[in-house]
């Protein structure tokens, strides 16, 4: 298939998918309180907690308001916080939900999944699970804020890398100083047995903006995106010499690479919050993804309105991203395909893109590097 087909039919699902905006993914913020202080958290948690624990019969009532029908195989519902494991109910709201006949998952800092907590989850019924891994011990710890977090994290990596009823992933959120450490974190990762490993930039909000040091210039991108395009390469070619332990590396989806797409990735470029994505965060707030703008862009609260009618009828800044043709992103020559990039680049609808990584990675590659 030619590159220009290629491109049409991309657009076209795209397009489908906006116009059906099929509701698969609900991340629940059930917890603001962390026992880490991570300097990257867009949350900004603390060990208390901005908020109390939102009661797991809160959230389920809100979700009981999505039909059965809607339900179906893909739908998955995403615990988050702060930290989720903090939340003693945690698997007793996975069992309700596998009663009801949907998927759920975790994202976690590792610092509580031991041996017992991965039984525990596991006879709740969890199907996917999250860990991060910022970087070798001393920048894991120097990151997460708290000595001795980066040995707990290894421990939890090896225990769920051993499961297989779960789809496991660890993600890395690339800074100035882990971006050495990669090849290191690589042969770690894939020495656990880590099958997939999901690569981030940190995007200035939160705590990130007070370090500058976390935040990726154009050059330190490229080698990134360069990086994650060796990997993939040399993960083709043991795929097919049958090698099924290697691990595939991927760049999340937070924006538009332009020379990068796909390279780096193994879907083009498509923000799917508000479109396939929803969240219910700690104070009942309706939005998209968790790290989106949640004053500007939230959509309603579930203790005030229906979330299910708030999912039909609202999200319309999602799903007709015209209005991201602004500042420099007016007369950008990829815009009907950046669509203004991830919505968690944006602070307000009268704001330009925060973060542009087209931009970086062209210039770079202009420059010859």
């Amino acid at each position: 298939m030619s590159s220009r087909a290629f491109e049409l039919l991309n657009r076209l699902f795209q397009w489908n998918e906006t116009r059906v905006h099929e509701l698969n993914y609900l991340f629940w913020e059930c917890t603001t309180r962390c026992n880490l202080h991570c300097l990257h958290c867009g949350s900004d948690c603390t060990a208390s907690g901005g908020e109390p624990d939102m009661p797991a019969e809160d959230f389920l009532r809100a979700f009981d308001t999505i039909p059965r029908e809607k339900r179906g195989k893909r739908f998955t519902v995403v615990m988050t916080g702060g930290e989720p494991l903090l939340r003693p109910d945690i698997a007793d709201v996975g069992r309700q939900l596998r009663r009801r006949g949907v998927g759920w998952s975790i994202v976690s800092n590792g610092y509580f999944y031991d041996k017992a907590m991965h039984e525990k989850l596991m006879a709740g019924g969890m199907g996917a699970l999250t860990i991060s891994l910022d970087g070798l011990k001393d920048e894991h710890d120097w990151m997460r804020g708290h000595d001795g977090s980066y040995q707990r994290t290894i421990n939890a990596i090896t225990i769920a890398a051993k499961e297989r009823r779960i789809n496991f992933d660890v993600v890395t959120c690339v800074s100035q100083r882990n971006l050495p450490q990669l090849q290191e974190m690589h042969d770690l990762l894939a020495g656990l047995g880590v099958r997939q490993w999901r690569l981030f930039t940190i995007i200035p909000i939160g705590r990130a903006c007070d370090h500058a040091e976390l935040h990726l210039n154009g050059e330190q991108l490229v080698e990134l995106m360069e990086f994650i395009k060796a990997k993939r390469e040399l993960a083709g070619q043991a795929s097919t010499l049958n090698n099924r332990h290697s691990m595939n590396v991927t760049f999340s989806c937070e924006g538009f690479l332009g020379p990068y797409e796909m390279k780096v990735r193994q879907n083009p470029f498509f923000c799917h919050a508000g479109i396939n994505i929803a969240s219910v965060l700690i104070d009942g707030t309706i939005c998209a993804c968790p790290n989106i703008d949640r004053k500007v862009f939230s959509q309603g609260n579930i203790y005030k309105d229906n979330l299910w009618e708030v999912w039909q009828n609202g999200f319309k800044l999602f799903r007709d991203r015209s209005w991201t043709r602004r500042g420099k992103c007016a007369s950008c020559p990829v815009a009907n395909r950046c669509h203004g990039g991830g919505m968690h680049n944006w602070h307000g609808v009268c704001a330009e893109s925060i973060d542009c990584h087209y931009r970086k990675v062209v210039n770079k590659e202009r420059q010859g590097v």
